[in-house]
């Protein structure tokens, strides 16, 4: 059996989606998260099922704690081999050396409630490698067992931890693009390691439909956690822009988050709370459709944030693309991928909201945005449709399945 690690588990969209394919290609797995979500993005009965079958590792108990000090003689030889890594194993900090000690006792924990269930384990696999990946990575070298990862953006940057130990260790490494590749190359990867992964969407779930007409306004859609990563002030700044060129428009931004408030000021002082809404709530991911065909265009002006957080291939570019919307985005990680500049959609530079607000006026052209729109949603459908952009994960896991 297959064990997944993350940090929130059913909490995450791309979680659900690609455990959803797993289940139907026949792949046993289990779900594990650090901690239970605070909230979810799915209303569907599958995913309901998947929340319910979760188990977090967070808050511990008595049994846990006995586990712990038990670890040294139940698991031995491997404790010490993994208690000699964290204690000096290649580390980017004093603080990082820490968390990992301790992500040691709390995968002694982990493995241990696995092991009481009598769920077998045949490999464990870690949605990004930051904390849940720590606690991936020592359950398995606990268990003698393979290890995986999928690593994506905040994970490898701003809360990177034991990394290259992580590479070096792991069987096989997903990279959700060829920029991802790249980076792990050149943090000690070996090629044979890597394999491209795209995180796909299910594309029977968002179709092309009607749009509003261009002709009769800009209709812009963004959408998104509301923090600083994904580059709504930028965007909001854009539609000042927009606004003093005398562009009819109007801008719905669907999300909630902790800059909320200050986003909601931002469009106050720009004089724009006729023309920009932000709706302050999370979209299911049933939703998404309706919203999206709401507008005619699509915006995601993602950036590098302060705090080094960086989204690394947006899931919901693709869903808006896949609902046939003419996109723009920005050139950053492996949103190139995606958004082929000219070809599927439109790129700009990041932080530029004089560029984004020209990308957006060229979208009044029908024929560029229908060109791009078509071509967009084509682009989707062959590289990143869910089932074909996990064939090389699933492979990977009937091999394991068969050793």
């Amino acid at each position: 059996m297959i064990h997944y690690i993350s940090a929130s588990g059913p909490g995450d969209a791309w979680v659900v989606n690609e455990l959803e394919i797993i289940d139907r290609s026949g792949i046993p797995f289990r779900l594990h998260a650090l901690r239970t979500p605070a909230s979810t993005f799915h209303s569907s009965q599958w995913g309901k099922k998947l929340q319910s079958v979760t188990s977090a590792i967070y808050p511990l108990g008595l049994q846990d704690c006995v586990a712990i000090l038990l670890a040294p003689f139940r698991y031995r030889g491997r404790f010490f081999g993994a208690l000699w890594n964290a204690l000096t194993g290649e580390r980017e900090s004093l603080r990082n050396r820490i968390v990992c000690f301790l992500h040691l006792f709390i995968a002694a924990a982990w493995v241990t409630r696995i092991r009481k269930s009598g769920t077998p384990v045949m490999h464990i696999h870690s949605q990004w490698i930051h904390s849940p990946g720590s606690v991936g990575f020592y359950g398995a070298w606990l268990l003698g067992v393979s290890f995986s990862f999928t690593g994506h953006a905040a994970d490898i940057y701003r809360e990177r931890v034991a990394l290259r130990d992580k590479i070096r260790r792991a069987k096989f490494i997903n990279c959700i693009s060829t920029y991802h590749q790249q980076f792990f190359l050149e943090h000690g990867a070996r090629p044979e390691q890597l394999r491209l992964v795209y995180c796909g969407i299910d594309v029977t779930r968002f179709s092309p439909a009607p749009l509003p007409l261009r002709s009769q306004g800009l209709k812009i859609r963004s959408s998104g956690r509301l923090v600083e990563k994904k580059g709504f002030s930028v965007l909001i700044r854009a539609c000042g822009i927009l606004r003093d060129r005398k562009i009819p428009f109007e801008c719905i931004i669907g999300g909630s988050g902790p800059l909320e408030s200050e986003l909601r000021k931002e469009v106050e002082s720009l004089g724009l709370s006729s023309q920009v809404s932000i709706t302050g709530k999370a979209i299911k991911q049933e939703e998404i459709p309706a919203f999206a065909q709401s507008g005619n265009v699509y915006c995601l002006a993602c950036v590098w944030a302060k705090d080094n957080d960086v989204d690394g291939l947006p899931q919901m570019l693709m869903e808006a693309m896949a609902c046939g919307l003419p996109s723009i985005s920005t050139r950053l990680v492996g949103i190139p991928d995606l958004v082929i500049d000219g070809e599927t959609g439109l790129l700009v530079s990041p932080e530029s909201a004089e560029e984004l607000a020209d990308a957006i006026v060229r979208l009044q052209d029908d024929s560029l945005a229908t060109k791009l729109a078509l071509a967009g949603r084509k682009h989707v459908l062959d590289k990143f449709e869910i089932e074909r952009a996990l064939i090389p994960l699933i492979n990977e896991y009937r091999l394991l399945l068969k050793s």
